[in-house]
């Protein structure tokens, strides 16, 4: 009768054992990856509506307009100069084109490179997370951490070299809200003018047309070597600089049929 009931006890267990860690493992599984995550905040933010909208704000001394239909796209810059006449940048599938008084400027490759990015950097960060599903974009999970006592994923961004762009060795990292699925921060590291660190934190959110803005404090770390990961906790302890508000005004936005 004892070695019977040490048996069963053994065999109650080996069962429960059983039953961890076939839980265990069916959380892990239910784990979701990084681009289930970028793919709910895209939906949140505005979903299908990006691929067919125009959208016109004001940032800074110029306004912008990026239209959208299906695959082809538009995106816009007008900047007036001291004589109240107006530069016209377009950015499109066929490249980049600048006017000035209607008139097309010509210009070298290297300065049709330099003012394409400047024009894509504007609508990439207005319309985000939209650009985080582009063909050149690769995602890693990193984890989870809190800021401010709420929990987000850590989403690693870097880019392909072909198709990335010309700031393609860029590095960004997304804090993505386990529950809201929201980017509410984001920091990147980035080479061009002997490199810097940027971390910013989104706030005034708006819902326009179903698609969601929000403006960001943009702070700045002097030590190169920090990892983004880390920007967040440096955030919170209040040892990053504030260096700009960066404020996107007078939106419009019209969905294309």
């Amino acid at each position: 009768m004892l070695s019977l009931n040490i048996y069963i006890e053994e065999m109650k267990k080996y069962v429960l054992g059983l039953i961890i860690i076939s839980l265990t493992y069916a959380c892990n599984s239910k784990q979701e990856s990084a681009q289930q995550i970028i793919d709910k905040a895209i939906a949140k933010a505005g979903g299908e509506r990006y691929k067919n909208a125009e959208i016109k704000f004001d940032f800074r001394k110029g306004s912008y307009r990026s239209k959208r239909t299906g695959g082809d796209y538009e995106l816009e810059r007008i900047i007036p100069d001291s004589t109240g006449n107006q530069y016209r940048d377009i950015v499109d599938n066929n490249g980049f084109t600048r006017y000035y008084k209607d008139t097309v400027v010509k210009l070298t490759d290297s300065m049709k490179t330099v003012y394409a990015n400047s024009v894509n950097s504007v609508h990439y960060f207005v319309q985000l997370p939209f650009g985080l599903n582009d063909d050149a974009v690769n995602k890693k999970l990193i984890g989870k951490d809190t800021i401010d006592n709420k929990e987000y994923y850590e989403i690693e961004v870097t880019f392909d070299a072909e198709g990335g762009g010309e700031d393609h060795e860029d590095v960004y990292m997304y804090w993505i809200g386990t529950q809201s699925y929201h980017v509410d921060y984001l920091a990147y590291s980035f080479e061009v003018n002997d490199g810097g660190l940027r971390f910013r934190k989104a706030y005034n959110p708006r819902t326009i047309e179903g698609i969601r803005f929000v403006d960001y404090e943009n702070y700045k770390i002097d030590d190169l070597s920090t990892p983004l990961s880390n920007l967040d906790d440096l955030y919170e302890a209040r040892q990053l600089e504030l260096l700009s508000k960066i404020e996107t005004k007078n939106i419009q936005v019209g969905l294309v049929e």
